[in-house]
């Protein structure tokens, strides 16, 4: 006892010997002498408070040093040691395999039945061509009936395209109020939502994916707003003219008129997902706004640790993924920032927006120069006086 009380008294002493000689108080002997007067349980209790604190730090590092840098445990164990370090969820979600429990399948299967038609949506978007040559060889010519006719038949398949993209937003806006209602759903927290409901999220993620990747293919695309346009005033002058065409059956008036507000939009899936989570908030209002809010960016920050993480990067198998990953961080800060009373820009929101930038500028720029215009130009809140100014800068 006598060799582990003279250990601890030790110990003690480092701490205090320089601030003892310094003051003139009191010294080492004297110290000595009167802890050694102490009662054996205050070098036990020292004893076993050194014992703690080196025994956290050995398995630790046992943990760090000895188990696979993708073992479950060594993730969970690191999240619980670490849990006050950052205020940040860590944990890798499996945006490449992630497969549905029992519990998620009724929604997942719901859901999948629209993202199928995803890939040929954006695949028709990015060889639409327009009928801008017929378009103008009409308009130069108007007394030219045959021109008219070419150029009428070059639009109105484009239009009945332009449809099944608007219609197949409408189908969109449904699958992710279904996401919404299982990702907030009570008793869990959306976090827990979302690391345990992992093919829910992801499918939230190819939304969000699919979203910005519309938008950027309609954006850079203007034969789309001309043809729509060439189409409404020929079927405005052949009514004047008491003339009724086949085309204007498959796309009435009041389908022309909601067709016509939806590609006005700069960005029409992101403000078609923008209204529908509005609408979710609105309308359930036993819901607090922040369970959908947190949703939002607790997505946003599991995205930024795994692109800024090399641990995580290194399990994407495929390199498209980690654009992937890019464009659902940003699609969910736009939603947030939408949503959310003071935006995803303001000091007290709960996205690292700064954070957020920088992992986008590592990226080359060719890459995400898109992406960095989304959030320049689709957000709402970004101008606000809320916004500092490193902020702004970072996004100029």
């Amino acid at each position: 006892m006598t060799g582990m009380s003279d250990f601890a008294l030790d110990i003690l002493l480092r701490q205090k010997d320089g601030a003892a000689k310094e003051k003139g108080i009191i010294t080492r002997v004297q110290m000595g002498k009167k802890l050694k007067q102490s009662q054996p349980a205050v070098f036990s209790m020292c004893l076993l408070c050194v014992f703690l604190r080196v025994a956290r730090f050995c398995v630790l590092y046992a943990f760090c040093c000895f188990l696979p840098s993708r073992s479950p445990a060594m993730g969970n164990l690191i999240k619980v040691l670490g849990k006050d370090l950052e205020n940040c969820p860590h944990f890798f979600l499996d945006f490449e395999n992630a497969q549905p429990t029992e519990a998620e399948t009724a929604v997942w299967n719901q859901v999948s039945a629209v993202l199928e038609e995803a890939h040929g949506i954006l695949a028709e978007l990015q060889s639409y061509n327009g009928a801008g040559q017929e378009i103008r060889e009409a308009i130069q010519n108007p007394g030219d009936l045959a021109l008219q006719e070419k150029a009428w038949n070059a639009v109105c398949p484009l239009v009945a395209k332009l449809k099944r993209f608007y219609e197949f937003s409408l189908r969109l806006e449904n699958a992710l109020r279904s996401l919404l209602e299982a990702l907030t759903s009570p008793p869990y927290a959306p976090m827990q939502h979302l690391e345990r409901e992992q093919a829910l999220a992801k499918q939230f993620a190819e939304i969000l994916h699919f979203t910005l990747s519309f938008d950027e293919l309609k954006m850079t695309n203007p034969a789309i707003q001309n043809d729509f346009s060439y189409y409404r005033r020929t079927i405005s002058r052949n009514r004047l003219n008491n003339q009724q065409l086949e085309a204007e059956n498959e796309v009435n008036n009041e389908m022309a008129n909601r067709m016509s507000l939806f590609y006005a939009e700069a960005t029409p899936m992101l403000k078609t997902l923008s209204n529908a989570t509005t609408k979710f908030v609105s309308e359930n209002k036993t819901l607090p706004i922040e369970d959908t809010t947190d949703c939002l960016s607790t997505m946003a920050c599991v995205c930024r640790v795994m692109l800024e993480t090399p641990e995580y990067r290194c399990r994407f198998t495929n390199t498209d993924t980690m654009l992937f990953c890019m464009r659902v961080m940003v699609g969910v800060i736009i939603l947030y920032d939408h949503v959310h009373p003071v935006g995803a820009f303001a000091k007290t929101s709960k996205i690292d927006m700064k954070g957020c930038i920088k992992v986008l500028k590592e990226q080359p720029s060719n890459s995400v120069e898109g992406l960095l215009n989304a959030l320049r130009y689709t957000t709402r809140h970004l101008n606000d006086d809320s916004t500092s100014k490193q902020i702004r800068a970072l996004l100029q």
